[in-house]
């Protein structure tokens, strides 16, 4: 792949819930966590301790938002979070940037330490630790699946396999 391909997305808050899910295992656990919770309160419940069954489904209902509500409390108080991005990809980076000019990221792809893919779309990750800075990039982007067949391809290419989760 010789050409340059450009993408364009306007940022939603589970594209990084997607990422979150994909590179943290605390995100990716806790609506399993949540569903274990509840299942224990039902059951409490069940044998007669109201209360305690209550308390239990509290606690899922918080494992299961908290997460969920700390992304989109974040996503709505960046700036930036909510404005066009482009990306700008070919066989050197990816230089993502946003429409009105206020953020840009190049991303060479000797920087990007593996990627994963969801079902929203990729994941860049930038360092070795899960918990590394990433840059989701959701399938809206790609006008077409073959572009989204040669973002991949470019990926493997470039970065290596594709992360195991």
């Amino acid at each position: 792949m010789g050409d340059r391909m450009e993408l364009r997305w306007n940022p939603e808050p589970g594209d990084w819930v997607d990422g979150l899910r994909a590179a943290v295992p605390a995100y990716r656990f806790a609506p399993w966590f949540a569903a274990a919770f509840a299942a224990a309160a039902v059951v409490l419940i069940f044998l007669g301790q109201l209360y305690v069954g209550l308390f239990g489904m509290f606690c899922a209902l918080l494992v299961a938002t908290l997460p969920l509500l700390g992304v989109w409390v974040s996503f709505r108080r960046n700036p930036v979070a909510g404005t066009t991005l482009t990306a700008n990809v070919d066989e050197q980076s990816v230089r993502l940037m946003t429409i009105d000019g206020t953020a840009y990221s190049d991303l060479d792809w000797a920087k990007l330490s593996g990627w994963l893919e969801t079902r929203r779309g990729f994941v860049l990750r930038t360092g070795p630790e899960r918990t590394s800075p990433f840059y989701p990039v959701p399938n809206r982007a790609f006008t077409e699946n073959e572009q989204r067949q040669r973002f991949r391809e470019l990926l493997t290419r470039r970065v290596g396999p594709r992360d195991r989760k």
